[in-house]
Order: structure tokens, then C-alpha cells, then sequence
């Protein structure tokens, strides 16, 4: 990991749609040296994905950040029944007040109340602490 590929990084974190020849320019080198770096960048684990940040709330949907407190033993279990809910967006294995922070999207206020039932009926779950998005700020 040198100064060209966390400069990559910064720029595709601002705008995931940059073009490889736009960051080629901005880092002096050609297009192909990008796409090797980001390719290599993707298979390394680093890059995970490219997303769109979407403002749930705008189209009547239902978002939160949910903390997850999790036994110990049943870490790996948790996560497998989380990422088979269609409405678990993201899954995040944190150190701190929570062992997992979940992005839960749901059409409504009901189902995404129903999502955190069914989260907490997940056997290994001990704990859950949504927090409703009201607004995205980026």
C-alpha cells in the first residue's frame, strides 16, 4: 500500500463513479496502472464494494443503525442469520459498546420494528440497540 493507492482510495471514496482515466490523470500514470492497482486492491479485501448512499427516509422507507450485543461463542452464527435477512443492508464486526453494527432498511416503520423482533429472537443475541436515521448527512 504506497501514496498512489491510498489516493485511489480517497478519490473512489468520494465519487465511486470516477473513471479509471479521470484518477490516471489526478495521480500521473496511465489508465492500465489504475485498473491494475484497483484490481489488485479488490482481490487484496480492501476495496469490498461500490455503493450508491441512498436517502432511505426521501422514499418513505424506514433506516437505522442498529448496535448488536452478541455472545461470544455465537459471533460467526449471529452474522450468518443476519446476512440471510433481506433487509440487513451492511454488518459491521465493531469493538466498543456493540460487538455488531447492522444497517436494517425496511418499507416501513412497522417492518423495520418487526426486524429488530426477529433480530432479537436470534439465538447468540443478548442485546439490540436500534437508532432510527432520521436524515442522512453524509
Amino acid at each position: 500500500m504506497d501514496s498512489k493507492d491510498l489516493r485511489i482510495l480517497e478519490l473512489l471514496s468520494e465519487n465511486a463513479r470516477i473513471s479509471k482515466l479521470r484518477i490516471a490523470e489526478e495521480l500521473g500514470v496511465t489508465e492500465a496502472a489504475v485498473r491494475k492497482r484497483i484490481k489488485r486492491l479488490e482481490e487484496e479485501g480492501v476495496i469490498l464494494g461500490y455503493r450508491t448512499i441512498i436517502n432511505y427516509r426521501k422514499l418513505g422507507m424506514a433506516y437505522s443503525i442498529t448496535g448488536v450485543e452478541v455472545e461470544p461463542d455465537a459471533i460467526l452464527d449471529v452474522i450468518r442469520a443476519l446476512r440471510s435477512m433481506g433487509s440487513v443492508r451492511s454488518i459491521f464486526l465493531t469493538s466498543g459498546d456493540h460487538d455488531l453494527v447492522v444497517e436494517v432498511v425496511a418499507k416501513n416503520m412497522g417492518e423495520l420494528e418487526k426486524v429488530h423482533e426477529e433480530m432479537k429472537n436470534i439465538k447468540g443475541v443478548r442485546k439490540v440497540y436500534p437508532a432510527i436515521v432520521n436524515e442522512v448527512v453524509v
